[in-house]
């Protein structure tokens, strides 16, 4: 049972979170982070193939210079539910990448679609030595290891919209919120751009995207899609959630199917009581 002291503790509880929201927002450490429209998104939310492999080029064009995908190896990019590559066409792109193995000759060998995504350094110290001292967080999960934090009570929503995309949202937001000088009165250290989202602002990776560096293809459907910052962010944001949740669409499905199973069983159970306790007076 509650007692009265129980309960007056619970809500100062709930009071104090409501009015320290506003105060961090404020204060700047939780910046506003718009949320964008994913595919992905919702309890039938899918991945978007076309989308999917844009990221991937863009992961692989300019992101896989500085950071590795450790968990992603070649042959999860041809599973259901991700970019929808071929065999051929990963053993194609395995063989491009050399693998260290201590069982080849030299050292070294062509890749093949069960190797990992092989690490732009060799060592942690190279890393760091390679990016004034940062190291580059791997990509492989970082889209479930980022989030976007909402004043309350607007996060009471998110456990009835079902809203997961705060990973990409996040990644989204930190793509495009480069500025090429610090406010005025900001001490920016050198060799630190200015970043909205970044905490602290000062972000030691410089900005990765500018318009029209990536040329895209039209799709199958002659669609032309804009070659522009906001759309690669999206686009490479996409693909590290499909990283780090490559299951998200089958787990969806999954758990249609529960709930489904669950209805028609209460129902059956329902209609088993009615059953046996009619004309039974109680």
């Amino acid at each position: 049972m509650f007692n009265t002291k129980t309960i007056i503790a619970a809500l100062a509880m709930v009071a104090a979170s409501a009015l320290a929201a506003p105060a961090a927002q404020a204060a700047g450490e939780a910046p506003h982070i718009e949320k964008q429209d994913w595919s992905f998104a919702g309890i039938f939310g899918t991945y978007d193939e076309n989308q999917l492999q844009r990221g991937f080029q863009i992961f692989r064009e300019v992101c896989s210079s500085c950071h590795g995908a450790r968990l992603i190896a070649f042959r999860n990019l041809a599973e259901p539910g991700g970019p929808g590559f071929s065999e051929a066409q990963i053993k194609a792109l395995a063989a491009e990448y050399e693998i260290a193995d201590s069982t080849a000759e030299g050292g070294v060998r062509p890749g093949v679609p069960a190797d990992r995504w092989p690490s732009p350094f060799a060592t942690e110290q190279d890393a760091r030595d390679a990016n004034g001292g940062a190291l580059p967080p791997d990509f492989s999960v970082l889209a479930k290891a980022r989030g976007v934090t909402d004043a309350f009570p607007w996060w009471l929503t998110n456990y009835f919209t079902g809203y997961s995309e705060g990973g990409p949202d996040y990644i989204h937001a930190l793509l495009t919120g480069y500025h090429d000088e610090a406010p005025e009165g900001f001490d920016l250290p050198e060799g630190k751009s200015y970043n909205d989202v970044f905490p602290g602002h000062a972000i030691g990776m410089a900005p990765p995207l500018m318009d029209e560096m990536i040329a895209y293809t039209p799709g199958e459907d002659g669609v032309e899609v804009p070659m522009t910052v906001d759309q690669y962010s999206k686009d490479v944001s996409a693909y590290m959630m499909w990283m780090a949740e490559p299951g998200l669409v089958a787990r969806k499905e999954t758990g249609f199917r529960v709930l489904l199973f669950l209805f028609l069983f209460a129902g059956l159970m329902w209609a088993t009581k009615r059953r046996i306790w009619k004309g039974i007076e109680h």
